[in-house]
């Protein structure tokens, strides 16, 4: 199960990351809003690399690489059975998270509590985008492999659902 939600969980972590990416620069049309170069700032932090004004390389190297490696957590989730919406949100506390530890332990940002709301919400909204991205695309790849331990635990269980989500309850109800 590992091997696979380590391949699974890159490729998704990528797309999440590129749909995020699609989702921040069509915000930033609209808002004006400057790339930002806190992911360089932390990676130079993290890696002795010189500070100052970071090439783009280092940005992309450190925005893509959390969203790929970060993916691999998701990949695990729905190896395990908990997929679907819930498990999405679960995830998007996990991206925030993992963001706000590296930005904070460097020294490079602040807690989220003390950023102006609009900056916070943007943030929020960016990485839920990355969360539902990366799970769509990991659930689709797990679901190859059929139902996770956890899904297969719930079929057992008197009044659990077995299927992946709340979403996938309503679909069924419809057909």
């Amino acid at each position: 199960m590992l091997k696979r939600a380590v391949w699974q969980g890159l490729v998704a972590g990528l797309a999440g990351a590129l749909v995020m990416t699609a989702a921040e620069k069509l915000e930033q049309r609209v808002t004006g809003r400057p790339d930002s170069y806190v992911p360089a700032q932390v990676l130079a932090r993290l890696t002795g690399l010189p500070e100052g004004r970071q090439p783009r390389w280092q940005n992309l190297t450190m925005h893509y690489g959390q969203g790929v490696l970060v993916g691999v957590l998701r990949s695990v989730m729905a190896q395990a059975g908990l997929r679907g919406v819930w498990a999405s949100t679960m995830f998007t506390a996990l991206r925030l998270s993992n963001d706000q530890i590296l930005e904070n332990a460097t020294g490079v940002g602040a807690p989220p509590l003390t950023w102006p709301r609009p900056e916070l919400a943007i943030d929020i909204v960016h990485k839920s985008i990355y969360a539902f991205a990366t799970g769509v695309v990991a659930d689709a790849l797990a679901a190859r492999d059929g139902a996770g331990p956890g899904q297969r635990h719930a079929a057992l269980r008197p009044g659990r659902h077995a299927d992946v989500g709340p979403l996938d309850r309503v679909a069924a109800h419809r057909a």
